[in-house]
């Protein structure tokens, strides 16, 4: 007799998906990999977020699973592999209003992902969700950022001064939404439609 030896189903079920990307549910497990994204410092001095521990990044995983307000997502090609994590956070439906996150893999940079999975997200948050306003917040010289945003409709609202401190340097913040109607004039096909 040989005993079963095979490893455990490790793939993720998708939950919605846009052009070359799907969404599935983000879990406590996934902060290795979130902390090794986190570590870049690209992403550090864009997020503004340092990685610090492990067990604490955990922690605000299980924080974040429990919060209402928030949805958070694995970024996943189709064969599976995650590429980055999304999030709508800070949701408010009575006010239909939420503001959006985005951190890909370093080596997923640049190749059009963040724009299908922003894409994909304003589908979720308008076509599925009650909202009337989406919100991002870039720094001013995260050109790839305010690119993705620009090319998903997003529009600049204005500056955010001195809000926010990395490697001793002031920076500033650039305030970008999408409203419902915005959206609904965008001519591309809908998440629902691939």
């Amino acid at each position: 007799m040989s005993e079963d030896t095979a490893e455990p189903d490790t793939a993720r079920t998708p939950c919605w998906r846009g052009r070359g990307i799907t969404f599935a549910p983000l879990e406590t497990g996934d902060a290795e990999l979130l902390q090794l994204w986190r570590s870049d410092p690209v992403a550090a001095h864009e997020t503004g977020v340092w990685p610090g521990s492990l067990y604490e990044l955990r922690e605000r995983v299980e924080r974040h699973l429990d919060d209402d307000e928030r949805d958070d997502f694995l970024v996943l090609l189709p064969d599976g592999t995650p590429i980055g994590l999304i999030a709508l956070h800070d949701q408010h439906l009575a006010e239909g209003v939420a503001e959006v996150s985005l951190m890909l893999d370093p080596e997923h940079r640049g190749k059009g992902h963040g724009s299908a999975a922003l894409d994909a997200l304003t589908d979720l948050a308008f076509g599925e969700l009650p909202m009337q306003r989406v919100e991002a917040l870039t720094h001013t010289d995260n050109t790839a950022a305010l690119s993705t945003l620009a090319g998903a409709g997003f529009v600049r609202e204005g500056v955010r001064r001195s809000s926010c401190m990395h490697r001793g340097r002031r920076y500033d913040n650039a305030v970008h939404s999408l409203l419902r109607p915005e959206w609904e004039a965008l001519r591309r096909p809908r998440s629902w439609e691939l």
